[in-house]
């Protein structure tokens, strides 16, 4: 790897790291699917103009907003007001696993011994998490993390379906796409919408910014380069390192606490997830 695309991978991991803490502050001021809709919005308007409508995959998008959109963004962002960042940038790496468990299911890959121990431990860890008495007593928005993270797994299985595609184009429409679902679902779900946006400090919008235009743009666009140009056992390592600069930004950014049955929790997770993913670059690149 290149020195400026090592620079490049340090930082894709640093601005989808913080983005976790972005994501917490603005939910504190406006509610979830309102903020969550206005990311994907803010997605589509600064995109739309560079990359053409996907008349051959339309459909294919518009499964993958209502799963990647809808579901896993809209579910994750209400998990947020219930769950410190600290907490949500570990479980959020379940990913991963449920990415192969789907894969098993729906294309028929196997997965061996190797992977299977790590999707066990990474589960181990959860439960560990979510035993401490501040985990529990949220236990509904961690249940909504988990299935946010499912639907995020099943998405990278209907990506990896659609073939040999324009990512930047899928992510650009796809948000088009989520934007107006997201907006509605708030309308329908949410109260205080405009009350919140009225009186919403630079901060909120900063943050609104950041996860759409920061995280989405140039955090996933990076992060695709960098998967397009090398071989994903290169990368692997990088993507073990976001939720570590997710801890980190929730403990010096929001002031949240790390205790050591957290941090024990945390450290079987990422081990788990390490394993699954190691060896799930290995065996694709076989």
């Amino acid at each position: 790897m290149t020195f400026r695309d090592l620079i490049l991978a340090s930082l894709a991991v640093v601005v989808l790291g913080v983005n976790i803490v972005a994501i917490k502050l603005a939910v504190g001021f406006a509610p979830p699917l309102l903020v969550t809709g206005l990311r994907f919005l803010a997605v589509g308007l600064a995109l739309a103009w560079f990359f053409p409508f996907p008349k051959q995959l339309w459909r294919q998008v518009l499964v993958l907003s209502v799963v990647q959109g809808l579901i896993h963004h809209g579910l994750m962002f209400i998990a947020f007001e219930g769950v410190d960042a600290v907490v949500a940038a570990i479980i959020i790496q379940l990913g991963s696993p449920f990415a192969v468990i789907f894969a098993w299911v729906i294309l028929g890959e196997k997965f061996g011994l190797w992977r299977t121990t790590g999707m066990s431990i990474a589960l181990a860890g959860v439960v560990v998490l979510a035993g401490q008495p501040d985990v529990w007593s949220a236990n509904t928005s961690v249940l909504l993390l988990v299935i946010s993270v499912m639907a995020w797994g099943y998405a990278n299985i209907h990506v990896k379906r659609m073939g040999d595609i324009n990512i930047l184009q899928v992510m650009t429409w796809m948000s088009v796409f989520s934007a107006p679902q997201l907006l509605l679902s708030s309308w329908v779900m949410e109260t205080g919408q405009w009350d919140a946006i009225v009186a919403a400090p630079l901060l909120f919008w900063g943050c609104v910014l950041y996860v759409s235009l920061g995280a989405t743009v140039t955090g996933y666009g990076i992060w695709y380069y960098l998967l397009r140009e090398y071989k994903v056992a290169q990368i692997v390592p990088f993507a073990l390192l976001q939720p570590v600069v997710g801890v980190l930004a929730g403990i010096f950014i929001l002031g949240e606490t790390l205790s050591w049955e957290k941090a024990t929790g945390g450290v079987i997770v990422l081990f788990g997830v390490a394993i699954v993913q190691i060896r799930s670059s290995r065996v694709s690149e076989k």
